[in-house]
């Protein structure tokens, strides 16, 4: 009898276990990643800041050490306690906090401190000690007037962004349609309660026939976030007010979030449609769960586009929410005329934006993909974790709908 499942080399060693060895390897590796990060992070800024020529004074370099050291400890204990099993607000607050700080002083620690350490040489400033300590100081100073000035970009209320988007299959009858996206609102351990109240109140000067959220409304469950998110029950639409779910939803009891939502007459699109009409006209105004939805496990999630658009007229123009901009390859393959998306956040805080973009086809604005399909992506109107936008500003965002037909008044 021939046995066949144990193919072995010549040394007697499994086959298989020989070709497994290196994928092994490998994810031995990444393993290490989320270790080496924080370590990284941490150890770079302190050893340009601190050791790289500068000779302060020991105490100086001993307590400067202690503090990276402090914050490398702290920033993933607060972090497991904030957003671990333990959902802390205060802990999560801190590690944020830290995480947007060394983020900026990484930045620009390896950025400004090797083009300054070279200016300074090349220009023939000082003695190595003089550049090592001047390079120190425009970090420190770059790095907190940043923070400062992130830190009101992110609490502030977003500037509006006003663009028209023209549909070559949008009727005439619905020329001037105003569509107004919020996204990635965040509710979370900082209480935002009043910027909320605040950001609807701007949303409602605009005087949008619909209103969309593209998801990712808060870090934390519906009970617990419930007081920042009530005030999307205050905003107004002439035609609807729709939802589509986010990947932080499915962080933290997405059903939940589906029920407020109705609960504040926002109408959730999981998987489904409805029509705008106009004029005489009609535009289908479909959603898609977010594409996490189906790894979550939650019965009845997931990212459905051919049962959002069942039964829908194939000749009538589609406007689509879906939570991460990647879904465009699905909505170009269907026909789908403009999608609307946020998840990037911009970047957030720069130059954040170049990770976003390995995983995202785009990081903010209107795109175009195949031949009708276009796409905007949001900067988003919250923050997520780091309560810092640094280069990467919150927008609320106004899109008037055009038709080549041309305008027939709103």
């Amino acid at each position: 009898m021939t046995e066949t499942g144990d193919t072995r080399s010549a040394d007697g060693t499994p086959g298989g276990a020989e070709r497994e060895a290196p994928r092994s390897r490998l994810q031995r590796m990444m393993r290490y990643i989320p270790l080496a990060a924080p370590v990284l992070l941490w150890a770079v800024p302190c050893w340009i800041l601190l050791h790289t020529g500068q000779r302060w004074p020991l105490p100086v370099a001993l307590a400067g050490t202690a503090l990276f050291v402090l914050g490398l400890v702290g920033m993933p204990f607060a972090m497991a306690r904030g957003h671990g099993r333990r959902q802390q607000d205060g802990a999560a607050i801190v590690g944020d906090t830290l995480l947007g700080f060394i983020w900026v002083l990484f930045t620009w620690s390896v950025l400004l401190g090797a083009l300054l350490r070279l200016a300074l040489t090349v220009a023939d400033v000082g003695d190595g000690q003089d550049r090592a300590r001047i390079v120190t100081w425009a970090v420190l100073g770059v790095a907190a007037v940043l923070l400062a000035w992130g830190y009101a970009e992110a609490r502030r209320v977003p500037r509006v962004r006003r663009l028209d988007v023209e549909l070559p299959r949008l009727g005439a009858g619905l020329d001037g349609t105003r569509v107004v996206l919020i996204t990635d609102t965040h509710y979370g351990p900082l209480d935002r309660a009043r910027w909320s109240a605040r950001v609807c109140e701007t949303v409602n000067t605009l005087e949008a026939d619909l209103v969309c959220h593209t998801g990712d409304i808060a870090d934390g469950t519906a009970e617990r976030r419930r007081a920042q998110a009530a005030p999307l029950g205050t905003v107004r639409a002439t035609r609807a007010r729709v939802y589509v779910t986010g990947n932080h939803e499915y962080y933290s009891e997405a059903q939940g979030w589906v029920d407020l939502m109705d609960e504040l007459g926002w109408e959730p699109l999981r998987n489904r449609h409805l029509l705008l009409e106009r004029g005489g006209d009609s535009l289908v105004v479909a959603g898609v769960d977010d594409v996490t939805a189906e790894s979550s496990g939650l019965a009845g999630h997931r990212a459905h586009l051919a049962g959002a658009l069942d039964g829908a007229d194939p000749d009538l123009p589609v406007l689509l929410l879906a939570h991460q901009p990647k879904f465009i390859d699905r909505a170009a393959a269907h026909g789908i005329d403009l999608q609307l998306s946020g998840h990037t956040h911009g970047g957030q805080i720069w130059p954040f934006h170049y990770l976003v973009r390995v995983d995202q086809p785009t990081v903010a604005g209107l795109s175009r993909h195949g031949a009708r399909t276009l796409l905007y992506t949001s900067r988003g109107t919250g923050f997520w974790g780091p309560p810092f936008r640094v280069f990467a500003p919150s927008e609320i965002t106004l899109l008037v709908l055009r038709s080549p037909q041309g305008a027939t008044g709103h």
